[in-house]
């Protein structure tokens, strides 16, 4: 017998619906959604009579079911959305279990919600071949909880010139490359990597970031670091932190100099990315866009491919993180939250809000990278994300009215599940049962201490937000 649940009493929201409703799952599978208000227990008895009588069970392959095998959940007027889909988490697996292991990330993940999650290679070793990239994805799905797509390297074990490991890759099984936590320094190689992308279908995630400026940035900041040690960094909070005045005008020229160069890094390496991807003929997927520069030089790409302009075979998305949508770090304490790249002006922060709401930005991806709080005192750049993700975003775009609930679940969900060519995002009769419960009103302060991940630095601690998860639904089983 295949395991058969209802869900009923909730708010049913997609990129499409927003409606009550309850949804039908057979073994794993979205068998059938019923836009109704369904409040209480007898309600969704009579329901699902009907929806049985009408044959569901019997077509589409699946098993005859009946009323009485049929479980019943009470979602108790909660909203249903899709699961969230990251196409952009680093789970530190393997080698550095002081930051984060597979578990805990795992655990993260269904704790934020999300039931889908490509993840960085810059792992320790590298990752760098199909073998080792499918064995972290049986891991995974031997714990049975959310699926995750493992990346390989564009260059091999990041040596900045070796592509040929890329030649045949299963683009269905491993759909992004990527050279993420640095860029591809050398414009040949990458577009060597590219090309050979582009003849096995995969997407080139790029982390645009010219070397040479981030190598002069590197300077800056240690200056700023070294500085914040000498004169104390209580607790590991170094946003609390008081300064005296010369010293604290002091570390702040010096990160403002490293964002300066850390912003036209950006910038140029987004332009090359872009125009290399042109001659590749490739889809490039620029990571964690965080200036308005770069936003509009993917824009005018995209532009491009709408007035058909760019050579065959060419096509762009973009992704933005919640901490570049929700953070200014022109000024302490925001300046002092170290992340690549750095969180930006108002301006940048705007740019990147307004393209999310006209479709320029196609993703919000966490950009998940814990550290030990050791690790962070040294300067490492990243922050926790998978847990604080949707109500950041929820708080930021939709309970400020700039954006709506169904449209958040695209940048979350359904663009993400188009991009990556998965059977998810939407809530809709056929699909993979993959969603999460949320309160989108409830409002809950951002502590830590209380995170599955074993990361515990965020640049929100401490703030209230509005939008709670309260479980994810993966396959149908609830977490």
């Amino acid at each position: 017998m295949k395991r058969t649940v209802f869900f009923y009493n909730g708010r049913l929201v997609d990129s499409r619906t927003d409606s009550p409703g309850a949804i039908l799952v057979i073994d794993g599978t979205i068998a059938s959604v019923y836009k109704q208000a369904v409040p209480d227990k007898a309600g969704a008895g009579t329901v699902l009579a009907a929806i049985l009588s009408a044959g569901i069970g019997t077509d589409k392959g699946f098993s005859s079911i009946t009323e009485a095998s049929v479980e019943l959940y009470d979602v108790k007027g909660r909203t249903i959305m899709p699961a969230f889909i990251d196409m952009h988490a680093h789970f530190r697996y393997p080698g550095q279990p002081w930051k984060e292991d597979l578990d805990t990330a795992l655990d993260a993940a269904a704790a934020g919600g999300f039931g889908t999650l490509v993840l960085m290679p810059n792992t320790n070793p590298v990752i760098s071949s199909a073998a080792a990239a499918l064995h972290i994805d049986a891991e995974a799905a031997e714990r049975n909880k959310s699926k995750v797509f493992q990346t390989v390297s564009l260059t091999k074990d990041f040596d900045g010139t070796d592509t040929t490991h890329l030649k045949n890759l299963d683009a269905q099984k491993i759909p992004v490359i990527t050279e993420d936590g640095h860029d591809v320094a050398d414009a040949a190689v990458l577009l060597a990597a590219m090309r050979t992308a582009a003849e096995n279908g995969q997407i080139v995630s790029c982390h645009s970031e010219n070397a040479d400026l981030a190598a002069a940035a590197r300077v800056h900041r240690k200056k700023a670091l070294v500085l914040m040690k000498e004169h104390g960094t209580p607790g590991g909070q170094r946003m609390r932190v008081e300064f005296p005045d010369s010293i604290r005008k002091e570390i702040n020229d010096e990160l403002k100099a490293a964002n300066e160069l850390l912003a036209l890094a950006e910038d140029s390496a987004t332009e090359r990315n872009i125009e290399t991807a042109k001659l590749a003929g490739c889809h490039v997927h620029i990571a964690h866009v965080s200036t308005k520069r770069s936003m509009d030089a993917v824009r005018r790409a995209k532009r491009e491919i709408a007035d058909g302009t760019t050579p065959d075979g060419f096509s762009i998305t973009c992704e933005v993180t919640p901490h570049h949508i929700g953070l200014c770090g022109t000024e302490p304490p925001e300046l002092y939250e170290l992340v690549n790249p750095p969180l930006r002006s108002e301006a940048d922060r705007m740019a990147l809000i307004t393209a999310l709401v006209d479709g320029t930005a196609d993703v919000i991806a966490t950009d998940h990278a814990p550290h030990s709080s050791a690790d962070k005192l040294s300067g490492a750049p990243g922050f926790t994300g998978l847990e604080t993700a949707f109500a950041v975003c929820n708080t930021i775009l939709v309970q400020s009215g700039k954006m709506s609930l169904s449209r958040l679940s695209s940048v979350m969900s359904r663009n993400p599940a188009a991009i990556l060519k998965l059977n998810k995002g939407t809530i809709a009769a056929g699909t993979d049962a993959d969603f999460v419960l949320v309160s989108p009103e409830e409002e809950w302060i951002v502590d830590s201490s209380s995170f599955k991940s074993k990361g515990k630095t965020t640049p929100f601690e401490g703030k209230k937000l509005k939008g709670k998860v309260h479980a994810v639904v993966i396959g149908g089983v609830v977490f």
